[in-house]
């Protein structure tokens, strides 16, 4: 049987039905975003004029088919959990342009994150989310804590552990719907192999680090990836989506 990135069996599955998504789970689906040209072609047809549009201003190729398959999974997902078609999504964004869906279809909460050939997608009711994944590569410097656990770890294990720091801290930006506009060094996560993942601390505010939970997520070789989630989450499961799951 073929595998998925991260060693588990790769199966074509079909989405959980709406009941299967219970107060206080979530459901992560990670996706290939790998596809052929056809399918690329598919998918796009489904997009919304102003998703067509921006898939249009990518300057690369590989960029564009990368945006198109991330936001069709995530249009395809949407409409599954809520029973609705693709085409009556409705959105709204928040002052810091986080996209969440509006008026009676604003109790699902989701987030979006892709990187390389990988996106992840969150799903749960009623509650903040954020996730983040990321393909190793150079990124910019951490914080001054963050930075002294880093620099005493094994140059080894330095890759795993920056990638583990930087997707925890870029997922909580992401649930607050603050973006960079909260200063990545006014809170603080674990890192080291090993250690769950934690918030250290928030702003120095109790009530903020009793109010959000970080999970790391099983991902592909050579990624990391983190959720965030407002209170406490019952139950964190993984999926793998494909193209050949939406509905026509």
């Amino acid at each position: 049987m073929a595998t998925d990135p991260t060693g588990s069996p790769k199966i074509a599955v079909a989405v959980p039905p709406l009941e299967a998504l219970r107060t206080g789970e979530v459901h992560v689906w990670y996706v290939d975003l790998a596809v052929e040209t056809e399918t690329q072609r598919r998918l796009t047809a489904g997009l919304s004029e102003d998703e067509r549009a921006r898939a249009a201003r990518f300057v690369f190729a590989r960029d564009c088919r990368r945006f198109v398959v991330a936001r069709s999974a995530l249009r395809a997902l949407l409409a599954e959990y809520l029973d609705v078609p693709a085409a009556a999504l409705r959105f709204a964004y928040g002052p810091h342009g986080k996209p969440a869906l509006d008026g009676d279809q604003a109790a699902l909460g989701f987030n979006l994150s892709h990187s390389g050939e990988v996106a992840v997608v969150a799903m749960g009711w009623e509650r903040a989310l954020g996730i983040d994944v990321e393909q190793w590569r150079p990124l910019p410097d951490l914080g001054a804590e963050e930075r002294a656990v880093l620099d005493a770890l094994p140059a080894s294990e330095q890759p795993a552990a920056f990638f583990r720091c930087w997707t925890r801290k870029e997922a909580f930006i992401k649930a607050t719907g603050e973006g960079l506009a909260h200063p990545l060094d006014a809170f603080t996560v674990s890192l080291a192999p090993g250690e769950p993942a934690r918030f250290l601390d928030i702003d120095g505010d109790p009530a903020a680090l009793a109010r959000w939970t970080l999970h790391e997520l099983r991902s592909p070789a050579g990624y990391s990836g983190a959720l965030v989630v407002e209170g406490p989450a019952r139950a964190v499961s993984g999926h793998w989506w494909s193209a050949a799951g939406i509905r026509s």
